[in-house]
């Protein structure tokens, strides 16, 4: 497994990292005992950068990996967040979002508990808090980190404006967003050209757009109504039939180059000039592939 620096900080991670929500949170209730063979399973191939966060159960998901990464202290990178407000059951996105410094600060102290670290790797803000100024949250983890409880700041959906004033307080990480050729917002409001700016790491969520790109999903796949899928608009059966185009395209680039199936290789069919900075290496992918697609799309029109 390869590994790379997020930004312009030391925090070096692997390059595929694994998201721990869905082990124990919201859509795909899963035995615990699995999970924590999977978990081991996954530093065993070499992934060391793991995602949590007490709002994933709530609770439950974060205790889950400080169970199942306790051996491996040291050897892996565990990122968590703070952010939502806690309701009668804990915090849930229902309730509303709460990045007051005294909540950061709970949240902060009650994650290293339950992930049984000394200090938090990687601390996101989970989403932004109109009624907080950033300034205020940057300042809160800056705070958390000289006083060793935190290594590393991060921000997750946030726009341009609130990553440039945050970074102005303490340099900000790392940026979590979702990011595929169906989900292009961070290159529309410019926030994929402010992390790269000023150094800050990309961290992209569902990057094969939920799976769309495995190649393993048609019209006759049927998700449970408590997928999430089964919601989005991305898997009706017109869409599905009008994004096959994208992964038609890889399946045969794929095969071309070596028979494997673009579940494992399509990083692989990314052009060579793909750019240096970690943060342009996924941009430069969505981008070629819609050039491609726009080519195959004007040569089906002139036959």
């Amino acid at each position: 497994m390869k590994t790379r620096k997020l930004g312009n900080s030391n925090l070096e991670v692997s390059t595929l990292g694994l998201g721990c929500m869905r082990m124990s949170f919201g859509d795909y209730p899963t035995e615990k005992s699995e999970m924590i063979d999977l978990l081991h399973k996954a530093v065993e191939r070499g992934i060391t950068f793991f995602d949590t966060a007490e709002v994933y159960g709530p609770f439950t998901n974060e205790e889950l990996v400080g169970e199942a990464l306790e051996p491996f202290k040291g050897e892996v990178v565990i990122a968590t967040k703070f952010g939502f407000k806690h309701g009668e059951n804990g915090p849930h996105p229902s309730v509303g979002v709460d990045s007051r410094p005294e909540q950061i600060r709970r949240v902060a102290d009650e994650s290293l508990k339950r992930l049984r670290v000394d200090v938090i790797d990687l601390f996101y803000q989970h989403r932004p808090d109109p009624e907080v100024p950033i300034e205020d949250v940057a300042g809160t983890v800056k705070n958390l980190i000289q006083e060793g409880k935190v290594k590393h700041f991060g921000l997750s959906e946030s726009n341009a404006d609130q990553i440039r004033r945050a970074h102005a307080v303490q340099p900000v990480t790392a940026l979590q967003s979702e990011y595929s050729i169906w989900w292009t917002e961070i290159e529309e409001n410019n926030v994929l050209a402010t992390c790269e700016e000023l150094g800050i790491g990309l961290v992209p969520y569902s990057p094969l757009g939920r799976g769309f790109l495995t190649g393993k999903i048609t019209k006759e796949t049927k998700f449970a109504e408590n997928d999430i899928r089964s919601r989005n608009p991305r898997f009706t059966d017109e869409a599905i039939d009008a994004n096959m185009a994208v992964v038609e395209l890889l399946e045969r680039i794929a095969k071309e180059k070596d028979g494997t199936p673009p579940k494992s290789r399509w990083p692989g069919c990314w052009p060579k000039n793909r750019g240096s900075c970690p943060s342009r290496v996924l941009a430069n992918c969505i981008a070629w592939m819609r050039t491609m697609l726009r080519s195959i799309l004007n040569s089906q029109r002139k036959t």
